[in-house]
């Protein structure tokens, strides 16, 4: 029986592994975003959409919106229509979870420009993207597939001014809005680890 359960384990951890893969569908998610609105990935059907793996208490993270380049990034693809999912799965448990009246407040402050911030505190979406750093960023192509997994550029600290590295997201979706297969499609994430519950 210990037997069985074990091989059963490690068969959902390899499906698990394996849930994202380029130029395959990107899995569809429900979520909550802080103001209550229900969202789906589906929602989008037809837009690019970037996954922003987010901890508002990781450094990697503090960096990018303290200096400004994340929402300056932010601002510059929605002009193009991009949609930016914020997707924050620390735990309750954590420290650094921030419920959603505290993330709107944050939000606001730090003048957050994505289109919506999901509390993915049960780690949901985050596990089925297999999300392992704070940020780890994703970017779907327009028609559903993944295009681009890994970090969100080529300057794995958390200080220099973001700005002046290789962005490796709005390089990707340059080239998905030029018609293009996105060049670096995978690089390894950068940042803090995610704090699931399990």
């Amino acid at each position: 029986m210990k037997k069985l359960f074990a091989l059963l384990a490690a068969t959902v951890l390899t499906t698990a592994a394996f849930a994202v893969e380029i130029g395959k569908p990107a899995p569809d998610f429900t979520g909550t975003d802080i103001t209550g609105k229900t969202i789906h990935l589906s929602d989008f059907k037809g837009k690019i959409v970037i996954l922003e793996s987010y901890n508002a208490q990781c450094p990697f993270c503090q960096h990018h919106y303290g200096t400004g380049a994340m929402q300056a990034l932010q601002t510059d693809l929605a002009a193009k229509g991009i949609v930016w999912l914020v997707v924050d799965s620390v735990n309750k448990k954590n420290f650094g979870y921030l419920a959603p009246e505290a993330a709107q407040k944050l939000w606001t402050e730090q003048k957050f420009a994505a289109t919506a911030w999901i509390d993915d505190n049960a780690g949901t979406i985050g596990h089925l993207y297999g999300m392992k750093t704070t940020p780890h960023m994703f970017v779907i192509a327009a028609d559903g597939t993944l295009a681009y997994d890994g970090a969100m550029d080529n300057n794995p600290k958390p200080f220099g001014d973001p700005r002046t590295a290789k962005n490796y997201v709005s390089a990707a979706v340059d080239e998905l809005l030029a018609g293009k297969t996105v060049t670096v499609s995978a690089t390894k994430p950068y940042g803090c680890s995610v704090h699931y519950a399990n």
